[in-house]
């Protein structure tokens, strides 16, 4: 690791260059890594612990796990650049590999509550209180980024706000079958946990991915803070005797046999990873709000699998909550088109402005 600082202007990928057509395939392929992953990753993980798996630790530790993953785009990525790349990790520094640690074990530590919580909540319950993360980014990223908060703003906060205290009010009705009222609650709060730590987690990561010069140092970063996550969770399964849950599982408790077992681990293993890279890129290619209201329009889809997939009630409650979700978003969007096309019109105008003056000017 090379001690220098990482050069602050943008390269091949940046963000300077949204008008070239990498940019956008590369935009594409982030998001769709984040849509397929993140939706596939909840329902893997309920599908685990409805089929039997017991182990939150198991389940925390697969989240982490499959970081080898991401030695594919590491080591691809370049080849598609059109000037000679850098070796991978040539530019990696010492204050992003301390970074990458801290940021780690937030990571691990958001995992293990996303793992309590589903474990008690339907799958369409935890993607609903989950949509509080986008309400809790705006209010981060107003302190950390310097987000400015508008009208459209505060309205999708506080509809998001109701959706979630609406959900926890209706605890009799969104309770799975088996799941006592102290156990919902308990998964309620373990991911509102998990939404604030991943609205921290946002922000964070744009502050430092404006010191980075490339998306292969995003995936790097990445990568390195995978690994952190799975030695926290690692320690958390020797602890707890996970490694040795995972064998039992396998051959008593798991209802499907152990060779789904398995692949119901992997397959998870790889959306979770799928679900980190994708959003990695987004908020590197475009900003922390971005994830973060990219993250919130998945929720809803979560909703319909969850109901699709395993037949979660959805009663009146849910359904309002599901429209406030939905009514909070498409609030937040119009309001940054609002803006954006006035940016343009200002913009505009000056040009305007300044081609009368050269005018002028010239008839001088």
């Amino acid at each position: 690791m090379e001690n220098s600082s990482a050069r602050t202007n943008t390269t091949q990928d940046g963000k300077a260059r949204r008008s070239s057509m990498g940019y956008w395939i590369l935009l594409c392929i982030n998001y769709g890594s984040m849509f397929l992953g993140s939706i596939a990753a909840s329902l893997m993980t309920r599908f685990y612990f409805i089929h039997g798996g017991k182990s939150r630790w198991v389940a925390t530790w697969v989240q982490s796990s499959g970081f080898p993953i991401l030695l594919i785009p590491i080591y691809i990525y370049p080849h598609f650049l059109s000037t000679q790349p850098p070796r991978p990790f040539s530019r990696f520094t010492w204050n992003l590999f301390f970074i990458s640690i801290g940021v780690g074990l937030l990571t691990g530590v958001s995992n293990f509550l996303v793992s309590w919580g589903i474990s008690y909540l339907a799958v369409s319950t935890a993607s609903l209180v989950q949509s509080c993360q986008l309400a809790f980014n705006l209010v981060l990223s107003a302190i950390l980024v310097k987000q400015k908060l508008t009208f459209s703003n505060l309205n999708c906060v506080v509809l998001l706000t109701i959706c979630s205290v609406l959900i926890a009010l209706d605890s009799d009705h969104n309770r799975p079958n088996g799941v006592s009222r102290a156990q919902f609650y308990f998964g309620f709060v373990s991911i509102l946990g998990a939404a604030l730590l991943f609205a921290v987690y946002l922000p964070l990561m744009e502050m430092v991915y404006r010191k980075i010069s490339g998306y292969g140092m995003v995936m790097e970063m990445q990568l390195f803070i995978q690994i952190v996550a799975t030695v926290f969770s690692t320690v958390g399964m020797l602890a707890g005797h996970g490694f040795h849950d995972m064998k039992k599982e396998a051959m008593a408790f798991f209802d499907l046999g152990g060779a789904r077992y398995w692949l119901t681990l992997g397959f998870t293993l790889v959306a979770w990873q799928l679900s980190f890279m994708g959003t990695a890129g987004i908020v590197y290619l475009t900003t922390s709000l971005t994830g973060g209201i990219c993250m919130t329009a998945l929720l809803p889809m979560n909703v319909i699998g969850g109901v699709v997939a395993y037949g979660d009630a959805f009663g009146g409650v849910k359904a309002v909550s599901t429209v406030l979700c939905l009514w909070g978003f498409l609030s937040y969007v119009y309001g940054q088109y609002r803006k954006n096309r006035m940016e343009e019109m200002k913009r505009e105008r000056e040009m305007e402005m300044v081609e009368s003056e050269n005018v002028v000017d010239d008839g001088v």
